[in-house]
């Protein structure tokens, strides 16, 4: 089968996270994508050397992608962008707002000059308002929108493990792209789209601000729901931990039934409805860690399989990299193949093959810009 996005060009001003996410998908899908890098490179290559020597941030974000080094405050590397945009479909940049324009390549321009071309413009908090142009990243997002308010334990706040901001940005504005790219067979149009990681945060947000906005703030709960009980971890009697997720008054029912022991709790008035359980939470977590306190791991698995509730082991990477639903894909680097998850959407009928991941060309001293690569063809 021919990938959906073979024949369409990007060209990614781009560092760090949330955009080479969203352009790596898009390499993914058959888009010929040119990374413009700084002649000292895109500094996310410098952030560990987990993936074989290399930066594991940027062995997953930049498969299958082509770097192309320029100073674009140098005339004749202007000279070449403008040359690239000529024969691309899409421009992703992460630049700080404004700094397009002022390089030279305001919207005005790229509408008027490339009107088929969908810009998608990241940042952290949009084009406009009173912090436009201060600095974001993940974690400071993370602080900034509140997520970290929500995140931990009770004793203090949290970061989310991975780089959430990011990467929800990366989604968003791939998802936008892919959008503006439909209409555009409609209309034959381009786009100019601006995606901000506060903006994608807030958005994210929306169920806890609105309980807050209702006098519920959500409190730090670690590993258990703010709205659902009983939904945490419990501890077997041979200290195995599993995380159960009542969802339903119907599944508490069986829990009580088939778990607890006591079927008469599952109509109990404390406990029959999830307000009640939230309302009575510690005393419902007591009657659950009891029933686990009973068992050993491998008891208190076979007893949430026979109550049809839902339930997750508390692992950590090491599990992780030996789980049997663990997909992989092994993508060839400047250092040698990586073997890393494969990406979440599965094409039937499909067998994808994911591109290396460029190395930073060494600058040729006498001859400063290096030959435009030919572009592909671009769709009809």
């Amino acid at each position: 089968m021919t990938l959906a996005l073979k024949g369409l060009t990007v060209v990614a001003i781009e560092q760090a996270v949330a955009a080479p996410f969203v352009t790596a998908r898009l390499a993914d899908a058959g888009a010929r994508v040119l990374k413009v890098e700084r002649p000292e490179g895109d500094f996310a290559r410098g952030y560990d050397k987990a993936a074989k020597g290399q930066s594991s941030y940027f062995v997953w974000l930049n498969r299958g992608k082509e770097t192309v080094v320029a100073d674009l405050t140098k005339p004749q590397d202007k000279e070449r962008l403008a040359e690239m945009l000529a024969g691309a479909d899409v421009l992703v940049q992460n630049l700080k707002p404004g700094a397009l324009a002022r390089l030279g390549f305001g919207f005005e321009r790229l509408q008027r000059e490339f009107p088929r071309l969908i810009i998608c413009s990241i940042s952290g908090y949009g084009e406009g308002g009173p912090m436009a142009d201060r600095k974001a990243y993940d974690l400071l997002i993370q602080a900034e929108s509140g997520l970290c308010s929500i995140t931990g334990g009770p004793d203090e706040p949290s970061r989310v493990g991975i780089s959430i901001v990011d990467i929800a940005t990366g989604a968003t504005a791939h998802a936008a792209i892919l959008e503006a790219l439909i209409a555009r067979g409609i209309t034959g149009k381009g786009a100019n789209i601006s995606v901000s990681m506060f903006d994608v945060m807030a958005d994210w947000l929306t169920v806890p601000l609105l309980n807050h906005e209702n006098g519920q703030t959500p409190k730090r709960l670690g590993l258990a729901h703010p709205s659902i009980a009983p939904y945490g971890v419990f501890s077997a009697n041979d200290g195995k931990q599993i995380l159960i997720s009542v969802q339903s008054d119907r599944e508490w029912r069986q829990l009580a039934a088939h778990f607890l022991d006591a079927p008469e709790l599952g109509t109990d008035p404390r406990f029959a409805t999830n307000v009640g359980r939230v309302q009575n939470r510690a005393a419902t977590d007591q009657l659950v860690a009891a029933a686990f306190a009973r068992r050993s791991g491998d008891e208190a698995v076979a007893a949430i399989i026979a109550a049809d509730v839902a339930f997750a082991s508390v692992n950590d990477m090491g599990a992780l990299s030996q789980h049997p639903h663990l997909r992989r894909i092994t993508v060839d680097t400047p250092n040698g193949p990586v073997s890393y998850p494969a990406p979440g959407a599965i094409f039937h009928g499909e067998e994808r093959h994911y591109g290396p991941v460029p190395a930073l060309p060494t600058p040729v001293v006498s001859e400063p810009v290096s030959p435009m690569p030919a572009l592909a063809g671009k769709e009809g």
